[in-house]
């Protein structure tokens, strides 16, 4: 609504008596085309009017866009949330009417999974549309779920190194990058870390093997998925890679068993306990999540595994780089 004073209102009747003028004002308040503001105060006449009205814009026509959300869409999509909103659906119209269309023309395609940007272009003609822009929602005021689309989320894939393809193997997963490295060169000259035979080696990159592993049965090569494999898990000893590892066994329970590697993670505590004393270990940082089952705790001796929880509760963590290719 726009501000207007009473001058400008009555500029093309000055010369009328103010009687005219008074009941001019009433038949527009009557009418619903202003509306008295009345912090302005009073002219000081009588009958008095307002010094300021608010001025209401004339209402927009959207008939049209109501008899097209009701006869031409297509059936499956709802239009009840753009009937009791049609301004939203002039805003909305572009993106809805490619749905629609695609529905009309198109719907077959539905019965193949495609990615989440795969289905964005093939239904809007941009890759990001569902992802980073409108068409959450768009889907959800046309009434319609993202799983309607028959769409799955792309995971980055799995970086590994495979020293055989033996079954059954021991496949170890790491959750920094370093360690991989390291790892990696030293299992070019040798079969075995810390005297146990590791087959694989995967690049865990911290919580990125969580959105990984869900595809794990899908993207990994035969020989790694084999249920003969046993799979470790050596992160740092903190409370957030120790959730990690939590996480992953849990999420892989019901197919697989995941392990940590208790040789690595007593050998991180050995070392820092020898060259640097818990002092001076690094700071844990304040953002982590501290809520840690005891599922990782179970896999220890309960020598070692009071020793890892002091570390934690004198608010302290043991990265995994702590250890080396000397110490492999």
């Amino acid at each position: 609504m726009k501000r207007i004073s009473l001058e400008e209102l009555i500029c093309g009747r000055q010369n009328a008596a103010y009687r005219q003028q008074y009941e001019y004002i009433l038949a527009l308040i009557l009418e619903g085309k202003i509306k008295p503001l009345k912090a302005s105060g009073t002219n000081g006449k009588s009958p008095a009017l307002y010094r300021e009205y608010w001025l209401a814009e004339p209402q927009k026509d959207y008939s049209k866009w109501e008899e097209e959300l009701k006869y031409q869409l297509h059936p499956m999509i709802s239009v009840d949330h753009y009937l009791s909103h049609l301004a939203n659906y002039e805003q909305d119209r572009q993106w809805v009417l490619m749905l629609s269309e695609y529905l009309k023309k198109s719907r077959e395609k539905l019965r193949y999974s495609e990615s989440v940007n795969e289905r964005s272009f093939e239904i809007w003609g941009h890759e990001k549309f569902l992802s980073r822009g409108q068409g959450k929602r768009i889907l959800k005021n046309c009434g319609m779920e993202e799983g309607f689309l028959n769409i799955y989320q792309t995971t980055e894939p799995l970086a590994y190194y495979s020293r055989t393809r033996q079954v059954p193997q021991n496949i170890l997963i790491l959750e920094n990058k370093d360690t991989f490295y390291s790892m990696r060169r030293h299992l070019m000259g040798e079969d075995a870390v810390m005297g146990m035979e590791i087959g694989t080696l995967i690049y865990g990159a911290g919580k990125g093997i969580l959105r990984s592993f869900l595809d794990f049965d899908l993207c990994a090569e035969p020989y790694m998925k084999d249920c003969k494999n046993r799979i470790y898990y050596f992160g740092d000893l903190d409370y957030e890679g120790i959730g990690i590892y939590e996480s992953l066994a849990q999420m892989a329970a019901d197919r697989r068993k995941i392990l940590p590697f208790a040789k690595a993670y007593e050998a991180m505590v050995e070392k820092a306990d020898v060259t640097c004393g818990m002092k001076n270990l690094p700071d844990t940082k304040e953002q982590q999540n501290r809520n840690i089952r005891e599922d990782f705790f179970s896999h220890f001796r309960e020598d070692r595994k009071s020793r890892m929880k002091e570390v934690l509760e004198s608010g302290k963590y043991i990265p995994q780089e702590i250890l080396n290719i000397t110490d492999f």
